[in-house]
């Protein structure tokens, strides 16, 4: 199978590089650190749940289409983490002690990644587009202690969003539902301005959820919004031991909740976002972006360059 692969002379001619200077190679370096991601270990997993991630919504023709990708939940003792199942897969490889390409070049640790400079696979690739319709972010739940923490993309930025846990008014009913197995009870809450339906089970005992959607007593195996527009729904449930990563770069701006969620409203909600997905980015020769198939990697995110219409997750900041 063909595999993308970053060269040296594709990463000289896309990384924001002052031609005219003689470091040109420190540079390209510079760039590429300042991107890259170190993790930090923050608690470890008893308890690993995969999710189906579905969202409804059209292509740049109207088109109806679904959009999928796998979360992972990582349960801690102390906090937990909702990220893309492609990470948690590689962070898994990586502590089996295979060995990524390119890092005799990027001379890292396997704690220290850049992100989306990896060589990707033509099975990897896939994975990173889904995640690019989908617009899931990374959530640390309880991390620090009483916070939330929010970690997401508007290519090229990344932003960074932590501030206090506010518990979700849950609607318990009496309804009852069987998911993977499992007998759920269903819970209703109004969340970031969607309505959602969630099915939970008492049998797996703890208040955790995929995404935001937590504080229920038993693990939430299904979560549905406004009619089905997106749906978790749980695939694989694991007694797994694995470390719980934070992660932090050079590039990450601070935030708040308000201001992430309006950003990507008006960002990826704006008409031109279907005809052009870099329409709003402003000096776009000077962007740190590596072309790979019907897109590009763009700080370690993909952005794909047939996109779909944005159906966020959250319309308001509660």
């Amino acid at each position: 199978m063909q595999k993308v692969l970053v060269t040296m002379m594709a990463l000289a001619l896309t990384i924001t590089v002052q031609a005219q200077q003689d470091d040109g190679l420190d540079a390209i370096k510079a760039a590429m650190t300042a991107a890259k991601i170190h993790q930090d270990s923050i608690d470890t997993s008893s308890l690993v749940a995969v999710y189906d991630f579905k969202c409804q919504t059209q292509d740049a023709d109207g088109k109806a289409v679904t959009d999928k990708m796998k979360i992972c939940l990582l349960i801690g003792q102390h906090c937990t983490r909702s990220f893309p199942y492609r990470k948690f897969r590689k962070e898994q490889e990586w502590a089996e002690g295979e060995e990524r390409a390119g890092t005799d070049f990027l001379q890292l640790d396997k704690r220290e990644y850049m992100d989306g400079y990896d060589f990707c696979s033509d099975e990897e690739l896939p994975m990173l587009k889904a995640e690019s319709y989908c617009f899931v972010p990374q959530v640390w739940m309880n991390y620090p202690d009483g916070m939330m923490t929010v970690r997401d993309a508007i290519p090229p930025s990344i932003y960074e969003t932590r501030e206090e846990r506010k518990p979700i008014n849950w609607e318990l009913n009496d309804d009852t539902l069987t998911v993977a197995g499992y007998l759920c009870k269903t819970a209703i809450c109004q969340l970031h301005g969607r309505k959602w339906t969630v099915r939970y089970s008492e049998d797996i005992p703890t208040t955790a959820g995929p995404w935001k959607l937590c504080g229920l007593p038993g693990l939430i195996l299904e979560a549905e919004a406004d009619g089905g527009i997106h749906r978790f729904k749980i695939a694989d449930i694991g007694r797994t031991v694995a470390p719980i990563y934070y992660e932090t770069n050079a590039i990450t701006s601070k935030t708040t909740e308000k201001e992430l969620i309006k950003n990507r409203i008006t960002t990826f909600g704006n008409r031109l976002y279907l005809k052009d997905p870099y329409y709003y980015i402003t000096d776009y020769d000077a962007i740190d972006k590596v072309y790979v198939e019907k897109g590009m990697i763009i700080n370690g995110t993909y952005v794909n360059e047939k996109p779909h219409v944005f159906q966020p997750l959250e319309l308001t900041e509660q």
